[in-house]
């Protein structure tokens, strides 16, 4: 049993499997570099300089859904929204299928689906155009979330924790989604355009969760939370015109992290009945190199304490809201035991929250 974020004790709800996918093509950060050079170096005259932070980004190599060479041309929404549709529908096949054979779930046994996505629009949903060829029943619920952006690993999580709670029979499975580099800019020359083009990967992430026990470890969950500041709707985002999604992605986050997110932790953790000496283990979505030492320093931690989320960052880049669950799963393969609280910030601007003890391997 967890306590709520209402304080009353609600039915436990496990984790069965998480799984991981990336897209077929490999992007070195070197290589990225040459080619954004190529791009933007004649057109922004303040690229040269900020070709270091290519370097400094904690980054060396991220995966796309497209060929490097895609990224030559100009593309609009139509071809943008297009490659979106079939890569993120590729990967969604890919970490569904890894979680529910890690679960030993048949698609059939599936109840709920929460799709969690915000860099493409599919309607049909992606869950949806992948029904058939999976074997997911023509009944089964289909919960497609828009918006949340790179705090939607945690709060897509918080979510499904609360469809299997009120359905402790049920089985829900979690797929989040996101394909950030479809959306690298030639045309706004703006300073968040070189700082996503220097971070952002595509990937996929899924979870299969439910009330049911697990045999084996047992890793539990507990209800999540939120917490969005007021007047912050301008810190980080996208920007919506007749090319496609622009990032809105202020410098001022490291610095809005080291002020506010402690607080945040604090209000996460007294509605959940917790209190920072409770935690084993944060388990943080690594946003960049600057915003993982920022949390180390707003938490009191000893650097190095975010080393799982360093590496992730370093190994696929910030793919958005799937990348937390990288480092969940990167977490719980270390062997990692204990109360550990799962944390990521979005558009809102929000922090997201949700406890997590993971039990000993027996």
């Amino acid at each position: 049993m967890f306590p709520s974020a209402s304080g009353k004790t609600s039915l436990s709800v496990y984790l069965h499997g998480v799984a991981t996918a990336l897209p077929p093509h490999e992007m070195p950060q070197d290589l990225v570099r040459s080619k954004a050079h190529e791009i933007l170096g004649p057109k922004y005259p303040q690229f040269q300089r900020l070709l270091t932070t290519f370097a400094s980004a904690g980054i060396e190599r991220r995966w796309s859904v497209m060929p490097i060479d895609w990224f030559d041309a100009p593309h609009g929404w139509h071809d943008r929204n297009a490659a979106y549709i079939d890569g993120a529908t590729a990967l969604f096949r890919t970490a569904a299928q890894g979680a529910l054979d890690q679960s030993g779930w048949r698609a059939d046994q599936v109840d709920c689906i929460v799709t969690l996505s915000s860099t493409g629009i599919a309607t049909p949903t992606l869950e949806a155009r992948v029904m058939v060829e999976m074997g997911f029943r023509p009944d089964v619920r289909r919960v497609p979330v828009f918006g949340l952006g790179c705090a939607g690993g945690v709060s897509g999580l918080s979510l499904a924790q609360a469809l299997a709670t009120a359905a402790p029979g049920e089985r829900v499975l979690l797929v989040v989604v996101e394909t950030c580099t479809l959306w690298f800019r030639a045309d706004r020359l703006q300073k968040a355009d070189i700082i996503a083009t220097v971070l952002f990967g595509d990937g996929a992430a899924a979870v299969c969760l439910s009330g049911i026990e697990p045999v084996g470890r047992k890793v539990t969950l507990g209800a999540g939370t939120q917490v969005t500041w007021p007047d912050t709707l301008d810190i980080m985002g996208w920007d919506v015109d007749d090319v496609g999604l622009g990032v809105v992605f202020d410098r001022s986050i490291p610095a809005f992290v080291t002020e506010r997110f402690a607080d945040a932790v604090d209000t996460a953790l007294s509605a959940t009945g917790y209190s920072r000496a409770d935690i084993d283990r944060f388990v943080c979505h690594p946003g960049g190199a600057k915003v993982i030492t920022a949390i180390e320093g707003a938490m009191g931690l000893p650097a190095g304490t975010l080393d799982d989320e360093r590496e992730v960052l370093r190994g696929a880049g910030n793919m958005s809201a799937p990348t937390v669950l990288f480092v969940l799963e990167r977490v719980l393969k270390g062997g990692a035991t204990g109360q550990m609280m799962a944390a990521a910030l979005g558009p809102g601007f929000t922090a997201a929250f949700l406890p997590l003890h993971v039990g000993a391997t027996k």
